[in-house]
């Protein structure tokens, strides 16, 4: 229940005009989104690689509504990319696009352009020697980004894939991306989506979930486990070890300012540890979202707005 109250307000402009009144610098915002310039989010990926980590960093921008909004958004990740192979960071750190934030919203031909934007960071992200990953977003546009990655790997083999485990398609979906070379994203899912498409209870969303994992684990695929649940990591751990798979052919995602002492230690263990960093202006829905995804944060944002009030 209080997720599903959460991400309704992911949507409130209510909620958001009283949240965006606070500076980017407040506590709350700091602790999940590196910042809102690209200094801010090289810095912070510089921090992290020089704790052990790697890093998938995302700038934050969704339901892009005009092609001039689309290339600014475009022209932040070859910047970001630019910036990163300067600072020498592009062995741990890549990036991830959501397609809606390059064009996929607009009304005439946003699937090509958002794809056309999509190629040119791969691109710059290939010359850079660093991958991209897709995003997935809400269960309307799955087919539209599984098809736009279906045309980026092949010429970029190496692009990424996130597939959510709520989603009553996703166990098929990971059978279909669970091939050599692929790079797939498993984490639980942070939309408001309706029960014919997806599960609603979080127990039927973990059994999803491990139900995913086993398949992507039994591949020959590079999976990418995105959770900060500590029953899951375990059994990512034991799955690995039934498949054989040594440490370097998959890894664990967690989000930037979640249990970074557990991303740590399981760095310190030998296994590939990779941050997800957000970072720029529109940080308020992502934000919300990660709320819900778990809310015991909730407690953290609201002492922050108290003592901001």
């Amino acid at each position: 229940m209080l997720r599903r109250a959460l991400l309704g307000l992911s949507r409130s402009d209510k909620i958001k005009n009283l949240v965006v009144r606070l500076p980017v610098t407040s506590g709350v915002v700091a602790r999940f989104v590196a910042g809102e310039t690209v200094e801010d989010v090289v810095s912070a990926t510089r921090r992290l690689v020089g704790a052990g980590l790697a890093v998938t960093i995302d700038h934050l921008g969704e339901d892009t509504l005009d092609r001039t909004q689309a290339e600014r958004v475009t022209a932040a990740y070859l910047e970001l990319l630019s910036r990163l192979d300067e600072s020498a960071l592009t062995r741990s750190a890549e990036v991830s696009l959501k397609l809606s934030a390059v064009g996929r919203a607009l009304s005439q031909d946003g699937e090509k352009i958002a794809l056309d934007n999509a190629r040119r960071i791969c691109q710059a992200a290939d010359a850079a020697k660093t991958t991209v990953t897709l995003d997935m977003e809400d269960h309307t546009t799955t087919d539209s980004t599984l098809a736009v990655l279906s045309e980026l790997r092949a010429d970029f083999p190496d692009t990424g894939a996130v597939l959510q485990a709520y989603l009553h398609r996703t166990e098929a979906d990971c059978r279909d991306l669970s091939g050599a070379g692929s790079r797939v994203r498993l984490c639980k899912g942070a939309y408001k989506e309706p029960e014919s498409v997806a599960f609603q209870e979080p127990a039927e969303v973990d059994k999803s979930y491990v139900r995913c994992l086993k398949v992507l684990m039994a591949g020959r695929g590079y999976p990418m486990v995105a959770t900060h649940d500590p029953r899951l990591i375990p059994i990512a751990q034991d799955l690995a070890r039934r498949n054989r798979r040594m440490l370097d052919s998959w890894e664990l995602q967690m989000l930037y300012g979640i249990r970074p002492t557990e991303q740590q230690r399981l760095a310190t263990q030998g296994h590939t540890v990779r941050v997800y960093v957000p970072y720029g202006t529109d940080w308020y829905g992502y934000l919300v979202r990660r709320l819900a995804e778990r809310p015991a944060n909730l407690t953290f944002f609201a002492r922050s707005l108290l003592s901001k009030s």
